[in-house]
């Protein structure tokens, strides 16, 4: 029988330590040279990807052929240069191999079935696409790619259904999200159906339509909007008021200012009878710069502001202020005001001027809005510093006339000393039948 001593048994363990510690160091510093390896390898690769070419991005995949992404860029690149002879399946495989390195990536799953509906292969590329939304379902972009195989396959309700989701996911979409629902089908409730009940996915497709110069589409959405009774900006109402009056629709234009003027009651100062046409005539309201109110252009050498002091009545005036820097031709305050044909009316107005130079001053003008040279009042020409004036006349408009611009004006002055200076305070603006 062998004896150790406890110093035989301590060396015989500190041996066995070591060599378990060089052990790990080996192990580690394999592990480490692989994953320096399995770097490297990675690094190439993604060298060779930033080229974005198909050959590059083939060498790409050699290096780290474990990348999904590297695959699904070369069915795109080759899907995209198809017209050069790269076979349909070979641009499906490599699609499919995407899928099968990232199965849960819903873009690769779209992308596999654009190679399919590339390829005919209508009924895979189907299930593709839809397995894509199925694993992202409010992707705007995949919806939108479903939506056009949608198109393609004759599937209208299907194609609406993905561009209403679309169309709520993505803000910026409207345009496109229209243009395509409108090649899809002509029948405007489709469409009207499609969108998510929110007043600014109403109000994208009415400037849609009115862009198209398509005013009865413009007025069924103006309706739908009314009857759901959804929410909105009165400035949003803005643009449809303005194409109204573009295309001469006047009647329609009374009815969605009246409409207007009941639900922002506190926005739209309207007189409680015909006694006045003018909105706002004293400026108690803030100016809307739309519809049938107020519009202030704003113009170099010259600022537009609601004043309180020294009004003629009520608590504001608007006072229009030059700096004396320019010999302005001026027409930037105006109103559009609705009138019958064949009509006589009576105008009035209150003005009052401070310290205005040149020999050319403020009037009120009251032209017709569709051919400005037909004018039906121009008030005096108030310069230098003068109190409060009432201007008013009366006059009867023509047979086609059924809009009129009554604005401020004030024309170029001819004189050596041309740039005008100082304030004008306007205030109690009235038109009314006789």
């Amino acid at each position: 029988m062998v004896l150790f001593s406890p110093l035989t048994w301590a060396v015989r363990n500190l041996r066995k330590a070591r060599w378990h510690t060089l052990a790990i160091r080996i192990l580690l510093l394999i592990s480490l040279l692989f994953f320096i390896y399995l770097a490297v390898r990675r690094a190439v690769a993604a060298a060779y990807f930033r080229e974005a070419s198909p050959n590059a991005v083939q060498t790409a995949i050699s290096w780290d052929p474990a990348n999904p992404e590297y695959y699904d860029a070369l069915g795109t690149l080759k899907h995209l240069s198809a017209d050069i002879g790269n076979p349909q399946h070979e641009i499906v495989q490599l699609y499919q191999n995407a899928t099968h390195l990232s199965p849960q990536d819903a873009q690769f799953w779209a992308d596999l079935g654009a190679g399919y509906d590339w390829a005919g292969r209508s009924k895979e590329a189907l299930d593709a696409f839809e397995h894509a939304r199925r694993l992202f379902p409010n992707s705007p972009e995949i919806n939108w790619r479903l939506a056009n195989f949608y198109v393609r396959a004759g599937k209208t309700p299907e194609a609406l259904l993905a561009l209403g989701m679309v169309l709520q996911k993505d803000s910026t979409a409207g345009k496109r999200v229209f243009t395509l629902a409108t090649n899809v089908t002509s029948d405007r409730n489709k469409v009207l159906k499609m969108i998510p009940p929110q007043p600014r996915f109403y109000f994208d497709y009415l400037n849609f339509l009115i862009e198209k110069g398509d005013l009865a589409g413009a007025e069924e959405v103006w309706v739908r909007v009314l009857q759901l009774g959804l929410p909105f900006d009165l400035r949003e109402a803005f643009p449809y008021l303005d194409a109204l009056i573009q295309h001469a629709e006047l009647s329609q234009l009374s009815k969605v200012w009246s409409a207007l003027a009941q639900r922002f009651p506190a926005h739209i100062q309207r007189p409680a009878s015909n006694s006045n046409l003018v909105t706002n005539g004293g400026f108690e309201s803030d100016i809307l710069n739309g519809g049938l109110d107020w519009r202030v252009l704003p113009t170099g050498g010259a600022v537009v502001a609601l004043d309180s002091e020294g009004v003629v009545e009520g608590a504001h005036a608007l006072r229009i202020t030059f700096d004396g820097s320019r010999n302005i031709d001026y027409g930037h305050v105006f109103q559009f005001v609705l009138v019958q044909p064949k009509t006589r009316y009576r105008f009035s107005g209150r003005m009052r001027v401070q310290g205005v130079t040149t020999d050319s001053g403020l009037r009120f003008q009251v032209c017709d809005a569709y051919n400005v040279s037909k004018i039906f009042v121009t008030s005096e020409n108030l310069v230098g510093t003068s109190g409060w004036a009432e201007q008013s006349a009366e006059f009867t408009t023509f047979a086609d006339t059924r809009l009129l611009l009554v604005r401020v004006v004030r024309s170029v002055s001819e004189k050596l000393d041309s740039q005008i200076a100082g304030s004008a305070w306007i205030d109690d603006l009235r038109l009314a039948a006789e």
